[in-house]
């Protein structure tokens, strides 16, 4: 009986595994937030997509039957079975498969609920917003399925903000007031960061009614012998002058997030746990570009070539200098400078050059035309060269910078380098052609990753889909 019983399931798991995909495509319509942007198919097309269904089922179906009938009359498989089958799949298709049937809607629900049974790797995906979308849509391109999905997001409008940051299935973004959230797009979780306030030289002015009608700056220059500037700015300009960059990282004692903060005309850091009050400034240092965090330690690399730790676990947060200056700024060197850990290990810091092309009127065209690989090597302070990335595959922009192999996403292309747009006069140009494309480092050829939206604003951002929600109780 045991052996019937293990035959059978894995007969009806062979059946999902090779059907689902063309299953998926059935769903005449998705989850109200999260949408295909694609016209129904005609049931001819489901059937021609369909070859492999046993006969006995397909005897059942035949023209005009709608897509809803066709479902309810394939095999039901038991909830168990479809949560091991929906657990292969990556998100975009595990929340189609959730509007296919109340069954497997069920199945979706109670992986939602089990995500430690959910451990499926996850493919990059494009973010960006879309005038026609609306004001609360955003638009995720599926690298893996080359589709595009809409999700309705909360209030304020996301296509208002600035998005400085994505990592672990989350955004950082800078609305209209200048305010930060962390936003999961995919499940809509949102959660208010420290305000812009607490970061220690932004003070609010408010109007007789009490409504906020501008901030003040205190301009904290790095060259002690010149005097601070008092600079004001309307409520959605501050974001302009105050952030350059954030990074989320696991935050092991909590279990949820921490958020780090390149901020300020001195390029200082700041971080706060998700549930934190305030921004904690980090010991004094200027100019950071990247962070990073690894083996319980935040690294964070100057402009200079310098690289610091800070231990975010102790009560009082003291800097280390790793290395005082890597040899990195000869002319050739110029460019945008990225940090991260390759899968095998090493610490890589990664050049994009560009050219800048000035098209007139607010309008200057970016074109990323080269990339420099090199090993830190923090013992010796220097760049060891890397030719090529081999089977592994960057994603680099405003998005906290991956390294990832070709080999478990086969759907990516090695040795190339997908990019979205990373220039800070992308802010104040924001009508710019988008420099979003995947780049070659065998020849350094171009390729369009998607029809070229790209006066989209906000500037697209790579994240990588997590179904994870925050429990805030958990959280200070």
């Amino acid at each position: 009986m045991e052996a019937c019983s293990v035959a059978r399931i894995m007969s009806l798991e062979h059946f999902g595994l090779k059907f689902l995909p063309k299953l998926l495509a059935l769903s005449p319509g998705s989850l109200g937030k999260f949408r295909k942007v694609s016209p129904p198919m005609e049931t001819e097309t489901v059937l021609k997509k369909l070859p492999e269904l046993p006969q006995d089922v397909l005897r059942k179906v035949s023209p005009p039957m709608e897509t809803e009938t066709l479902v309810r009359n394939l095999p039901e498989l038991p909830q168990d079975v479809l949560m091991d089958i929906f657990s292969l799949l990556e998100i975009p298709d595990l929340m189609r498969a959730a509007s296919v049937s109340s069954s497997w809607r069920s199945a979706y629900t109670s992986l939602c609920s089990q995500l430690e049974q959910y451990k499926r790797p996850q493919t990059p995906c494009l973010l960006y917003t879309s005038e026609s979308a609306g004001e609360n849509v955003a638009c995720l391109y599926s690298l893996a399925e080359k589709r595009v999905y809409k999700l309705t997001l909360p209030d304020p409008p996301i296509r208002n903000r600035y998005l400085i940051g994505s990592s672990h299935g989350w955004l950082v973004t800078a609305d209209d007031k200048s305010e930060l959230h962390l936003i999961n797009p995919v499940t809509g979780q949102q959660i208010a960061l420290p305000s812009v306030v607490t970061i220690g030289y932004v003070e609010p002015i408010f109007g007789n009614e009490g409504t906020l009608i501008k901030y003040e700056l205190w301009d904290q220059l790095y060259d002690p012998d010149l005097e601070p500037e008092m600079l004001s700015y309307a409520p959605d300009e501050l974001r302009n002058h105050v952030y350059i960059r954030a990074f989320i990282f696991p935050d092991p004692s909590t279990g949820s997030y921490i958020v780090v903060l390149i901020h300020g005309p001195g390029y200082q850091l700041s971080f706060a746990r998700v549930g934190d009050c305030k921004w904690t400034p980090l010991p004094p240092g200027w100019d950071y570009e990247q962070c990073i965090y690894m083996d319980g330690l935040l690294y964070a690399s100057t402009k200079s070539g310098r690289m610091d730790a800070f231990d975010l676990t102790s009560p009082n947060v003291t800097r280390n200098i790793i290395a005082d200056e890597i040899d990195i700024y000869s002319s050739e060197y110029k460019g945008v400078f990225y940090l991260l850990q390759a899968p095998w290990g090493d610490l890589l810091q990664v050049c994009r050059k560009a050219k800048l092309i000035d098209a007139g009127y607010e309008e200057l065209i970016v074109k990323t035309n080269k990339v420099l690989l090199h090993k830190v090597n923090m013992e010796a302070e220097e760049l060891v060269e890397i030719n090529s990335l081999h089977h592994n595959v960057l994603f680099l922009g405003r998005n906290q910078s991956l390294c990832l192999s070709a080999e478990e996403y086969p759907q990516l292309k090695a040795n190339c380098v997908y990019f979205t747009d990373d220039e800070e006069c992308n802010w104040k140009y924001k009508t710019n052609p988008r420099d979003i494309v995947v780049l070659n480092l065998e020849d350094d050829s171009r390729e369009e990753i998607i029809s070229p939206l790209w006066c989209s604003w906000p500037s697209p951002i790579w994240i990588t889909p997590s179904l994870t929600v925050m429990n805030l109780s958990l959280c200070k």
